[in-house]
């Protein structure tokens, strides 16, 4: 009988000192032994106070952002309107030329980027792969189309400043950079503070070489905000995040006048009425919980009808319990393939503690736990440490008073409410004044045409989950979800690029809201 082995290995080669190694090699001109540099005015600076940070997936410690003060970051503003100036009047040619050299450049590195998101952010190595990928051949599309998008337009006044969540460092922020110096604008981009800081430390240096425009600066918002936000030189503000920091964000562009894409969270629906295609559903209820639900585009919230619940819960619970989780770098034998995993930690132990406390005060004030995973279901190193980590929750009717009942939970952890008509549908499924995306399942085509419109989410799939897309296909959302000008295709360009004097722009501005 062949050997068993009984406790799981770190795949050789996957070391976080492994990964950073060769992120010396790779850029030695942006990492040093202990820490990253930021880069402004064209030059790597050890400038900026390091924080210390530990990884999520086993508390190894790693560098931190090197901190700025915000006397600094003006100074790294003012000098990206002196590169915004010079690059508006690079030929086309010649930036998408560059552009292409930075995309091959990202291309022959994946797999480190890759393997610096399953440290820095917590991703399976599957998801890792497709973000890397996603911002790769994202761009190239646009390299191949940017002739027609930018026909009879200009570059913005002032580089495009961009605040981002640290969830997608490569398909969201680096793809918008790289999309953004494409039509003609410098970039700056702010270091998430939670996570991606070598990933994008290594992107930017890649795109760097190749001479694009790129600022990285690492700090606090509200140390940062008056140079990133409010500073005149700014052409545009760019931000992906929590609905807090973006009403911040919000007030002072609409104050300024400045141009603004401002993605905020909303709590995202799926809808189940009159439906009974069970056995379509219970694979793609399971692929819900990819990443933790740790992304813009997650469904952390059921709407279910009465008498369907029963139904519902058959297909729903063996989907839920067949989640996979734990180390994403963790294999039985060295040789193995890295575990196709549903998700490894979330971002922070302090995340998972304030998921598990929301999660006990909503049942101590009447929710009904209708699951409770546990973390002896996770694949884990024998005593690593696993205070980031969570298993799978799921919710019957959360009190109001809790915030799993208004808003995006950022973790695993589903909620469910039960209804009977469908005025209770659409305001269960409306109850955070907007969403990115909703899913309603029912069977009758004319039923989902009549609701779907009454559904305040930019996009709603039926009986199939949407997501932010790729390519041509377009992004925003209704509400509170999304300020400013929306994305996607064409209208990334369009937000980023001056048109006629007197254009209107597809998007939710405080004097108006226009739909593609």
């Amino acid at each position: 009988m062949a050997p068993t082995l009984t406790t799981l290995v770190l795949r050789p080669g996957g070391e976080w000192a492994t990964a950073w190694q060769r992120c010396l090699e790779a850029a030695p001109e942006a990492f040093r032994e202990d820490r990253v540099l930021n880069l402004w005015n064209g030059a790597w600076r050890a400038d900026g106070r390091p924080l210390p940070a530990v990884t999520p997936v086993d508390g190894t410690p790693i560098p931190g952002p090197p901190r700025l003060d915000r006397g600094v970051a003006r100074q790294a503003v003012r000098a990206a309107l002196d590169r915004h100036r010079a690059w508006r009047e690079v030929p086309l040619a010649d930036r998408r030329a560059r552009v292409s050299a930075a995309l091959d450049a990202l291309d022959e590195h994946r797999e480190l980027l890759a393997l610096l998101l399953v440290w820095e952010i917590g991703k399976p190595w599957k998801l890792a792969r497709a973000d890397v990928d996603r911002a790769i051949d994202g761009v190239r599309w646009y390299v191949d189309g940017i002739e027609s998008m930018i026909a009879g337009r200009a570059p913005l006044s002032g580089p495009v400043s961009n605040i981002a969540s640290w969830n997608y460092p490569m398909s969201v922020l680096a793809h918008a950079m790289l999309v953004q110096a494409l039509a003609g604008n410098a970039v700056i981009a702010k270091t998430p503070t939670d996570g991606g800081l070598a990933c994008l430390t290594l992107a930017s240096a890649l795109m760097a070489r190749e001479g694009l425009p790129v600022t990285l600066v690492s700090g606090s918002g509200g140390e940062l905000s008056e140079a990133l936000v409010r500073a005149p030189e700014i052409g545009c503000v760019s931000f992906v995040g929590g609905r807090d920091t973006g009403a911040r964000v919000a007030t002072a562009v609409a104050d300024l006048g400045k141009r603004h894409i401002l993605e905020q969270e909303g709590l995202n629906t799926w809808g189940i009425w009159n439906f009974t295609d069970w056995e379509t559903l219970g694979p793609r209820l399971r692929k819900t919980f990819d990443y933790a639900k740790q992304r813009c585009t997650a469904y952390p919230r059921f709407v279910v009808q009465r008498a369907a619940f029963a139904d519902f819960l058959a297909h729903y619970l063996p989907a839920v319990r067949a989640v996979r989780f734990g180390h994403p770098l963790a294999v039985e034998w060295p040789a193995d393939d890295l575990p196709d995993l549903d998700f490894g930690p979330l971002i922070n132990a302090a995340k998972a503690k304030e998921l598990t406390d929301q999660v006990a005060e909503a049942i101590d004030r009447g929710a009904i736990p209708l699951h409770q995973g546990s973390l002896d279901g996770g694949r884990f190193l024998p005593g690593q440490d696993t205070g980031a980590y969570m298993a799978p929750v799921t919710l019957l009717n959360p009190p109001s008073s809790s915030p799993l009942h208004h808003a995006e939970p950022f973790g695993p952890v589903d909620t469910m409410v039960l209804v009977d008509t469908e005025a209770e549908l659409l305001a269960a499924m409306n109850a955070s004044n907007g969403a990115l995306v909703a899913t309603l399942s029912c069977d009758d085509p004319e039923t989902y045409r009549r609701l779907a419109p009454q559904i305040r989410a930019f996009k709603v799939g039926h009986g199939a989950p949407r997501s932010r897309g790729d390519r041509e296909e377009l992004f925003g959302g209704f509400g509170a979800s999304w300020r400013g000008a929306f994305v996607g295709g064409e209208l990334l360009v369009r937000a980023v690029t001056r048109g006629p004097a007197d254009e209107r722009l597809p998007g939710n501005f405080p004097d108006y809201h226009l739909m593609p």
